[in-house]
């Protein structure tokens, strides 16, 4: 019993021994194979890095972009050794692709804002550092991700919105343009001379320090509306799209201080009643 025993171990190892020997080609194939392909692959990563540098692709993206084309790599790496070895690599590709589909399946409202990201990322309706309003929120881009983009608002409040909304609905970009049309409207009462009020209202524009003085458009003051209880005019002028916020503000400050020196009147909503004798 022993010796039978003995006799199988004996046969089983030199079958195993044997069968070892015949796959060591194989086996070093594939080792040489891996090492090289990791090799290839990171050249590969390298010089398409290199050339998005160069491009000055949008570093989200590039990061994005460089890790699919890695996966790409691999996965068609992995295919290669399962080939050699002898397995069916269909097989593998079908279990792969259901993966994708199933993963896929379960995560569309998250693609959906990937895919908005990435378009972001490529058409560039806005940057990192802009100005923007968009899905109610107004505020400086502070984030571009590739599910949602980050800005901080006047009052450094961040919000967070999902690509979807944005690449969805309209946006308005404040600071994408080098110079901005200041617009200030302002209501006098309609016994008030209007030219009075335009001659002060350009002084103010023209001693406004951040004004553009050169600019291809002179300030202007335009009637906009007769209303119920006022004259309605506008002050317009052009500055610099950074500037646009302190403009604003301080000649808004500035025609209540000058319009009170000057005794134009800046009315209220009102009502007259008159009451008739019968």
């Amino acid at each position: 019993m022993n010796e039978f025993t003995t006799l199988d171990f004996e046969a089983v190892l030199k079958e195993w021994i044997t069968n070892l020997i015949k796959y060591i080609p194989t086996l070093l194939a594939t080792i040489a194979l891996y090492i090289a392909g990791r090799y290839l692959i990171r050249f590969i990563t390298k010089v398409l890095k290199s050339l998005m540098e160069r491009r000055n692709v949008d570093t989200a993206l590039e990061g994005f972009l460089l890790q699919v084309v890695r996966w790409i790599l691999y996965i068609a790496l992995f295919l290669t050794i399962v080939q050699i070895i002898g397995l069916p690599a269909t097989q593998f590709i079908a279990i792969i692709t259901s993966g994708f589909v199933a993963v896929g399946l379960a995560l569309q409202g998250s693609l959906s804002n990937f895919a908005s990201g990435i378009m972001i990322l490529v058409f560039k309706p806005f940057r990192v550092g802009d100005t923007i309003e968009g899905n109610g929120e107004k505020g400086v881009v502070k984030n571009i991700g590739l599910f949602a983009t980050t800005l901080n608002k006047g009052d450094n409040e961040q919000v967070i919105i999902p690509n979807t909304q944005l690449t969805s609905n309209s946006i308005i970009n404040y600071t994408r343009e080098e110079k901005r049309r200041v617009r200030v409207p302002v209501g006098i009462g309609y016994t008030s001379d209007i030219q009075k009020a335009r001659e002060i209202l350009l002084d103010i524009a023209a001693k406004e320090p951040l004004s553009l003085k050169e600019s291809d458009v002179a300030p202007s003051v335009i009637v906009e509306e007769l209303a119920d209880s006022s004259v309605n005019i506008a002050l317009r002028y052009w500055c610099k799209s950074t500037d646009y916020g302190t403009c604003y503000y301080r000649t808004l400050e500035e025609i209540k201080y000058r319009f009170d020196a000057e005794g134009i009147e800046i009315p209220f909503p009102q009502t007259d009643v008159y009451l008739h004798k019968t």
